[in-house]
């Protein structure tokens, strides 16, 4: 097991790749690729948030998504990453993520939004590469 930091990665607004910062992925998300990724907090998809991402991990701060944060990588394991994130906006958030397939993962994130306490299980499955033609929803 890998503890200790390994990534810090200052995030600009929204998810979009253009917003985004160059980072090494987690070792335990390395499989999976970034693009479209359907987001839920249902196991089997229904009401998905589709976010084009470079890698999967930016998928930890899903709570913050529009935020400026700084993540960073606490634990690194098999196929379970650990992502603690800071936001400027005084957010923050812990994301506990698992590899299920190279298209598919889970999120379990909580922390802090808007001064409330936040905690829920995310669903995500990986639709293909970003194309400009795909719309968010």
């Amino acid at each position: 097991m890998r503890i200790g930091v390994r990534i810090a990665l200052t995030v600009s607004a929204g998810l979009s790749a253009a917003g985004l910062f160059a980072a090494v992925q987690p070792h335990a998300l390395a499989p999976a690729a970034g693009g479209w990724w359907d987001v839920s907090q249902s196991a089997n998809g229904h009401e998905p948030t589709r976010v084009c991402v470079p890698t999967p991990d930016v998928l930890a701060q899903f709570e913050h998504r529009n935020a400026r944060c700084t993540r960073v990588v606490i634990r690194d394991s098999g196929t379970t990453t650990e992502i603690h994130y800071t936001c400027a906006d005084g957010g923050f958030g812990r994301s506990v993520m698992t590899l299920v397939t190279p298209r598919s993962l889970t999120v379990d994130t909580q922390g802090i939004s808007g001064g409330l306490p936040f905690h829920y299980k995310l669903y995500a499955r990986r639709m293909g590469d970003c194309q400009a033609g795909i719309a968010r929803r």
